[in-house]
């Protein structure tokens, strides 16, 4: 079992990342290679937007946040902000890093709920941009320019 969670997506987030409970001993930025980072997770409450997910894709980069949590059981603290397994599945992915390779969790989402006609609310890619401190500046800049929604509401 791993220590480490890997986040593409709104837990990119510090303060979204406190407000879930989690014990981060540190964060660091990590990359996983021959991902791309796609929103074609249909949101479970609101049908008519998307979640951030991760695809294969060779010659493909997805960066994001890499925590360090103080101990392995702490990723099971996730689970149900995630909606484990019936929304995402946890899965172990080596993870780029400046320290070298770190195995860590990463949440895949379920086939069943991939739609690729949906997009982002603003709300919600604010939460990935959040983290720009642990992302190159051309993938912020490309991550900036995602065509969302505008309006709607967080979920509580």
């Amino acid at each position: 079992m791993s220590e480490y969670y890997f986040a593409y997506g709104s837990n990119m987030d510090a303060e979204r990342m406190a407000g879930r409970g989690l014990v981060v001993q540190r964060a660091l930025a990590g990359q996983l290679s021959r991902m791309r980072l796609v929103f074609n997770k249909q949101a479970f409450d609101a049908p008519y937007r998307s979640y951030a997910n991760v695809a294969y894709c060779p010659n493909n980069i997805v960066e994001g946040v890499l925590y360090q949590l103080s101990e392995a059981e702490e990723i099971t603290k996730m689970d149900p902000f995630e909606g484990t397994p019936r929304l995402y599945s946890r899965e172990l992915f080596a993870v780029n890093t400046a320290e070298g390779v770190i195995h860590a969790w990463v949440y895949i989402a379920n086939r069943a709920l991939l739609n690729e006609n949906l997009k982002p609310e603003r709300w919600y890619l604010n939460h990935l941009l959040a983290g720009e401190r642990f992302m190159s500046q051309e993938y912020f800049v490309k991550l900036k320019q995602v065509d969302c929604l505008e309006g709607g509401e967080p979920r509580r």
